[in-house]
This record gives C-alpha cells, structure tokens and sequence, in this order.
C-alpha cells in the first residue's frame, strides 16, 4: 500500500509540473463526452475520457501487478 501512495505521489507531481503540455492533449474533448451549454448553464461530463482513462489505469495495474 506505501509504495501505490509513493508511486501516485509521484505521478500527481509530474502531472502538475507537465501540466502545460498534458493540458493539449485530447482528454476531454473526445467524440462521445457530453457538453451542453445553455444560457445560464454549462455543463460538461467527460463519459468516454472517463472510460479510456478506466482502462488505461486498469492495464498499468494489471502490468504492474505481473
């Protein structure tokens, strides 16, 4: 369990230093998120972004774990 808390830690701190750049890739604009924006409501749920990040993370564990 300390060593996923580690390894997460360090994961989140690279995400915030590349941040600049992570934020030009697609995530969260892929075909199938709903956005729907109204006068006086914007709301956004990033479905499929959820479900790719979902595997990704499933394989890496599931790698790791080897």
């Amino acid at each position: 369990m300390q060593r996923i808390l580690i390894i997460s830690g360090m994961f989140l701190v690279a995400a915030g230093l590349g941040w600049r750049w992570l934020s030009r890739l697609p995530f969260g604009r892929l075909p199938g998120d709903v956005n729907i924006v109204r006068p006086g409501l914007s709301f956004h749920f990033p479905i499929v972004t959820c479900i790719v990040i979902s595997v990704i993370l499933s394989i890496l564990i599931w790698l790791f774990r080897r």
